[in-house]
């Protein structure tokens, strides 16, 4: 099962049309061509530094004779990408106003979307049609007072 970060657009856009599903895993793509992909999901500046820092890399490593050492940390730097690409889109896309949905969990795509829309409800409302388990600082326990012992606090003890 691939779990899906749900991203719904800013305020006044279709929320259940428009979502963008990000899936929380490896990007090969983003690994094998970190500079490419990131580019292709406009993420500009991302990829000028990565091409920029990959570039000064095997540039360094030519010129001091270390071209092994070159090719490995540009190397580090597609692992970067790899791992860390799709939560640099998901960074990117909540500085242009989108906001997180949830996660959803499913086997593909089309299932996640599935499983979003059965979320939601048909008629785009905001209210899911079954409660969400998401942790709400409101609701939390008040701090217990009086002895403790240990590490854990008795209840009924003064």
């Amino acid at each position: 099962m691939a779990i899906y970060v749900v991203m719904e657009p800013p305020v006044g856009g279709n929320r259940a049309g428009d979502a963008i599903f990000v899936r929380d895993s490896f990007t090969w793509l983003g690994f094998l061509v970190a500079p490419l992909w990131l580019a292709w999901h406009r993420l500009w500046i991302e990829a000028a530094l990565t091409f920029i820092v990959m570039a000064l890399l095997s540039v360094a490593g030519e010129r001091l004779g270390l071209e092994g050492a070159g090719s490995l940390l540009s190397l580090l730097v597609s692992l970067y990408v790899g791992f860390e690409g799709q939560g640099l889109r998901i960074a990117s896309l909540r500085r242009r106003g989108w906001r997180e949905w949830g996660v959803v969990e499913a086997g593909n795509l089309g299932d996640a979307e599935t499983r979003y829309a059965l979320e939601t409800g048909d008629d785009g409302e905001e209210e899911p049609a079954m409660p969400r388990i998401v942790p709400d600082a409101s609701q939390a326990r008040p701090p217990q007072t009086g002895m403790a012992l240990g590490l854990t606090h008795t209840p009924g003890r003064p």
